[in-house]
């Protein structure tokens, strides 16, 4: 923990300027008080006022300002992968301090954050890579006596970025690093709860020289993401959130045809084929099914097995997590930290109990957790003999918790596989690949790993149905921020 209380300490030594707008740091013109709360022992550790209407407006401007007459999407895509690398590179220098402040302030164990944190200069890398090699102009020859056109990607313009709490400094860089790359410019709305790694973020990004008004960063909560979604200067809304969330800045969006983006809920399924190889399903199940202690969209949160086999999987399935540890996320023999605030911690105890009440079995844990009385704790729980009426198999929980729900025939997995309004991530577990790809095509969401479970920064991810619009991360992520312009010669 020493890394994240040293970061902390950096932030305070700032004193009220909290606000990171037009390049250098602002106190807030706002009242109300925030606090950032440690959620394994409750302490707040950091305290900051919330962004005010001018503070929000005059990052807009700073950022239309660069955008509209300054030199960042005039740069050519090169020069622009450039910085993109220095700020990689800033941001691997301080791994540790990233890894903390997500276990710090999510609850996340630190074996967990300490590898995929790599994923934030990995995703600087990588869409600096894309400003090298992406056709952002394309040579073509019409159909109309052979007169040459070029097909332009040119940048959308001003971008929010409105991200969570759950992986508060990787869900942000998706969008930043792809916005960047694109030439647009950005407003960064990090979540009220976890503010921190955004600071590191500006810190890398003022440090690596990109011009100042580029990028702006003002955490806060509700109120400032509908200003700036409603703000006449924002031409682009990247969002990742639930999906109550989205629908409404979809619907603010389209009032004035502003340019959105939605990575939303999941309900995850984990599809085990009568073939599968439970040592080998356990592996991948295990952490994945409650990643961050459940607080992870593609969380394989529905477990559908062959009715055969149920007792079998299930009994595997619960001996294996109950052998993990629940406790301090710093601790590295820790398996499962505690849910990310007080919220989090009422509104997975209260799905627990509606899943009791609803009929479905407890096959493990169910409550508080023995000898943790102080943080937002709650034991992995498992759920067997659930059914797609009941509102745990229906509802996004976000927490540790699992349903198993037993199938008739590979037909009857998959109807119960789609039963959702979600359509995000999932899993196939079968010793026949190809079996695995047919029954991952006939699964309705935006991507599938066929026996384990991966997402990566390369590759596009985002959902069907109510899990989103649009794709962040791979070539699609950037396109995301981009604009096609036709340009004939006649």
């Amino acid at each position: 923990m020493e890394n994240f209380l040293k970061t902390i300490k950096g932030i305070k030594d700032r004193g009220d300027a909290q606000l990171f707008i037009d390049g250098e740091w602002r106190k807030s013109s706002g009242s109300t008080v925030l606090d950032v709360i440690a959620p394994h022992n409750e302490e707040v550790v950091l305290q900051y006022v919330e962004p005010g209407t001018a503070d929000m407006d005059a990052a807009v401007a700073a950022a239309r300002r660069a955008f509209d007459v300054g030199p960042w999407p005039r740069l050519s895509p090169a020069e622009r992968g450039v910085y993109l690398r220095k700020v990689a590179d800033l941001l691997a220098e301080r791994m540790p301090e990233l890894a903390e402040a997500w276990s710090g302030q999510v609850g996340a164990v630190i074996g967990f954050t300490s590898k995929a944190s790599y994923q934030a200069p990995g995703l600087f890398n990588y869409y600096a890579g894309l400003c090298d090699s992406y056709p952002f102009i394309d040579e073509r020859t019409g159909s109309m006596g052979g007169n040459r056109a070029r097909v332009v990607g040119e940048p959308v313009g001003v971008v929010a970025a409105i991200t969570p709490w759950n992986a508060p400094l990787v869900l942000l860089i998706y969008k930043v690093a792809a916005a960047l790359a694109a030439g647009c410019t950005i407003v960064a709305k990090p979540s009220p709860e976890t503010p921190v790694d955004a600071h590191i973020l500006a810190e890398c990004i003022a440090a690596a020289g990109i011009p100042a008004g580029v990028f702006n960063m003002l955490p806060g909560g509700r109120e400032v993401g509908d200003h700036l979604i409603r703000h006449p200067g924002i031409d682009k809304i990247g969002f990742t959130g639930s999906t109550a969330a989205g629908k409404h800045i979809a619907g603010v969006a389209a009032e004035r045809l502003a340019r959105v983006s939605l990575e939303l809920g999941g309900k995850s399924a984990a599809m085990i084929l009568d073939d599968a190889d439970m040592d080998h399903v356990l592996q991948s199940l295990v952490p994945y099914s409650m990643p961050i202690t459940g607080q992870v969209c593609f969380a394989l949160t529905r477990v559908l097995v062959p009715k055969s086999r149920k007792a079998e999987i299930v009994d595997a399935y619960t001996n294996a997590v109950s052998k993990v540890k629940v406790g301090d996320p710093f601790q590295a023999d820790v398996g499962i930290g505690p849910l990310a605030m007080n919220r989090q911690l009422d509104r997975v105890l209260g799905y627990i109990e509606k899943g009791k009440a609803e009929g479905a079995r407890v096959a493990l844990g169910g409550g508080r957790p023995a000898g943790l009385n102080r943080g937002f704790f709650v034991e992995p729980t498992v759920f067997a003999d659930v059914t797609p009426d009941m509102t745990i198999f229906r509802e996004e929980i976000f927490g540790p918790v699992v349903s198993f729900v037993d199938y008739e025939d590979e037909a009857d997995m998959i109807a119960k596989a789609n039963d959702t309004i979600y359509g995000l991530h999932g899993a196939v577990y079968t010793q026949d690949p190809e079996r695995g790809f047919a029954v991952a095509r006939d699964y309705r969401a935006g991507s599938v790993t066929i026996n384990g479970m991966q997402v990566d920064i390369h590759m596009p991810f985002g959902g069907f149905k109510q899990s989103g619009i649009g794709r962040d991360g791979g070539i699609e992520g950037l396109e995301n921020y981009l604009e096609t312009k036709t340009v004939y010669f006649a």
